[in-house]
């Protein structure tokens, strides 16, 4: 019995991944298809219009907008409408999340010496985190959270494992100690408790 148990459990391990990730593609393809069909269905005629045809032209539009943002005028013309929503008092603290949340899984606005070890004061507790504000010369003294922090501390967030959540939190500078991990990578480890099978070894921990 306990065989099968370790079986099962093995099974799914194994299974539920793939499952998962499949279930999300298949949203994202069915949610592209269809707000973009209609579109093509009206431009070609449904009966020349071939399934799949929506979520290339999506890829498509993709890159010509990642190309295309090179140059200002038109980066600030595909960035308007986030600035749109980012002004409205509804949707802005939904894309403003979103939009926080879709960068920081990319590492983005994180210096390169960003990534830490957090000793909690007090405490041999040691916590990976990523360094989002510094008092110093370079800092944006207009920032509302720089503003409050004293001189000898930095704000620092600590992802969740198997969540995308954590938490941000202020400790005195001397009780950080940088690690050569790009903040993406840093991100991927502590969301994934350290498991995770894709990830590089660091040079020093």
């Amino acid at each position: 019995m306990k065989f099968i148990f370790q079986s099962l459990l093995k099974g799914l391990a194994i299974l539920l991944p793939v499952i998962v990730t499949i279930m999300l593609l298949h949203w994202l393809l069915v949610t592209i298809e269809a707000l973009l069909s209609p579109v093509w269905k009206t431009l070609l005629g449904e009966q020349y219009y071939v399934p799949g045809l929506a979520f290339l032209s999506f890829l498509i539009l993709a890159v010509l907008i990642g190309f295309t943002s090179r140059w200002n005028f038109l980066d600030f013309i595909w960035r308007l409408p986030g600035r749109i929503m980012n002004k409205m008092p509804l949707l802005r603290n939904l894309y403003g999340t979103v939009n926080d949340l879709f960068d920081m899984m990319q590492g983005k606005d994180f210096a390169d010496e960003s990534v830490v070890l957090v000793t909690m004061p007090g405490s041999q507790m040691k916590f990976i985190g990523i360094v989002t504000k510094r008092r110093d010369q370079d800092s944006n003294k207009q920032d509302k959270l720089t503003g409050v922090m004293p001189d000898d501390h930095v704000s620092v967030f600590l992802p969740m494992a198997y969540n995308v959540g954590g938490y941000m939190i202020i400790v005195p500078i001397d009780c950080v100690e940088p690690i050569d991990i790009k903040p993406a990578e840093a991100i991927q480890i502590a969301i994934s408790a350290g498991l995770g099978k894709g990830q590089g070894k660091p040079d020093k921990l």
